[in-house]
């Protein structure tokens, strides 16, 4: 796993104003990553793009807006969790439950994984204290990953039987989250207090079939 995700290749087919703007939104991801939101320079984040600071306020007003331009890309490419599962059929007699959440814990772990600059961003955006997230919320920028489709699965499984009542969704994502973000986030000082690294490839299935495991024995206790 790298530190820093590697940036897309710009997609030719997209007109130059999206390609610009895609690949300024791909240097300032690197960016606040590496330098959090405070550290970060509009300058170094227009030096690894073929434009100036003064066309990354045109496109996108000023720091905070492009921090909150980031945070929201970063946050739709959760989406990719559900569309990985096929989850959203409008039919769920072809589901079993107990499979998709495990399916679900398996790809948001992947994601994760994958991502390690969304979980930098998530942690800088909480010494913030949610401030640029929640204003992207208000005008509708955002929504909960996910959610609607865990509803299903889980009222799926509670009508089969297989899951306990009183399962939240929420609690629930939380749960899954917590346990995928950790992994990435607290890996170094982890490894620093327990001489064991979250991230080592051997180990890897390992947890990943834990955090099934611990969430399906959670919801059919």
């Amino acid at each position: 796993m790298t530190s820093v995700d590697e940036p897309a290749r710009p997609d030719r087919r997209l007109p130059d104003a999206a390609r610009t703007r895609s690949d300024i939104l791909d240097a300032a991801t690197r960016e606040f990553a590496r330098a959090g939101y405070d550290g970060a320079r509009v300058e170094e984040i227009a030096a690894r793009t073929r434009t100036t600071k003064r066309m990354i306020y045109y496109y996108f007003g000023g720091k905070k807006q492009l921090f909150a331009a980031v945070l929201e890309r970063a946050y739709g490419a959760l989406h990719e969790v559900e569309d990985l599962l096929d989850l959203a059929h409008p039919d769920l007699d072809h589901l079993d439950p107990a499979a998709a959440v495990r399916r679900l814990a398996e790809v948001t772990f992947d994601h994760h994984e994958r991502h390690p600059d969304l979980v930098r961003l998530v942690g800088i955006e909480n010494i913030h204290g949610g401030e640029h997230l929640a204003a992207a919320r208000r005008f509708g920028r955002i929504d909960s990953p996910g959610l609607d489709t865990l509803r299903r699965v889980l009222d799926a499984g509670r009508e089969q039987g297989v899951f306990k009542a009183d399962v939240d969704a929420v609690d629930l994502h939380a749960m899954i989250s917590a346990f995928c973000f950790y992994r990435v986030a607290g890996r170094h000082t982890f490894g620093a207090l327990f001489d064991r690294d979250l991230a080592a490839p051997a180990r890897r299935e390992h947890y990943r079939e834990m955090l099934a495991d611990m969430v399906l024995a959670y919801l059919t206790r």
